[in-house]
């Protein structure tokens, strides 16, 4: 994954050098993370987040350009949290398939409960190097996905392995990112743990049921 240092390049800020720097942006991606969660798209501004930090608006100004790059830096930082959160509970999950696949949606369902209401917030104000960044983390856990359900392919019994891990993967991370973006305007009267025991099921059920008979192939 990549360093804060290369991070911050992609975005266009300078990097923070000093404890106090870090602390200092640390503090102005949590204002910026609460005015999105309390006050929505139209109402984030850099003066309000300087308000919100108990900063001043030219001090923030001294590290960003204004509120696009703001926004993308919050969505930055979520999407890290998402990689290293993925990264870290493939690292030494419950033993067999069953364990990767619930490790993996209970690391999911873990950043999105932390953030949920600033997720569809960052949806409606994206730009397309917001979707870029936001496509790099989605590979990123993917693969991470796919690396770790290795030892454990012998045990799918789809007839094409590889590529039904691939799609379960892409399920997952869909329906994730589906029940992220219309959580407000579509309800599913669960929280996020449900939705992750269920998920692992529904993964389950498809990874581990052979093909049935009579099934046209792919491309026949």
């Amino acid at each position: 994954m990549r360093s804060v240092r290369e991070r911050s390049d992609a975005l266009g800020f300078r990097p923070p050098q000093q404890a106090r720097s870090r602390e200092s942006l640390h503090k102005v991606l949590a204002a910026a993370e609460h005015v999105l969660a309390h006050r929505g798209i139209e109402e984030f501004t850099v003066a309000a987040v300087a308000e919100q930090a108990g900063m001043s608006v030219g001090a923030i100004y001294r590290r960003f350009s204004g509120k696009d790059q703001l926004l993308h830096a919050v969505k930055d930082q979520l999407l890290g949290l998402l990689e290293t959160g993925v990264h870290e509970a493939l690292r030494a999950p419950a033993p067999g398939l069953s364990g990767i696949v619930g490790a993996f949606t209970r690391a999911l369902a873990r950043t999105f409960t932390r953030h949920n209401r600033i997720f569809p917030e960052l949806l409606d104000g994206q730009r397309a190097e917001g979707r870029d960044r936001g496509l790099q983390a989605l590979a990123a856990i993917q693969h991470a996905f796919v690396e770790a359900v290795q030892p454990c392919l012998g045990e799918v019994r789809r007839p094409d392995r590889a590529l039904a891990v691939r799609m379960a993967c892409r399920t997952i991370i869909g329906s994730c990112v589906h029940r992220a973006a219309t959580c407000r305007y579509w309800p599913d009267d669960a929280d996020w743990s449900t939705w992750a025991a269920e998920t692992t099921e529904l993964a389950l059920a498809y990874l581990l049921a052979p093909e049935r008979p009579g099934r046209p192939h792919a491309g026949t």
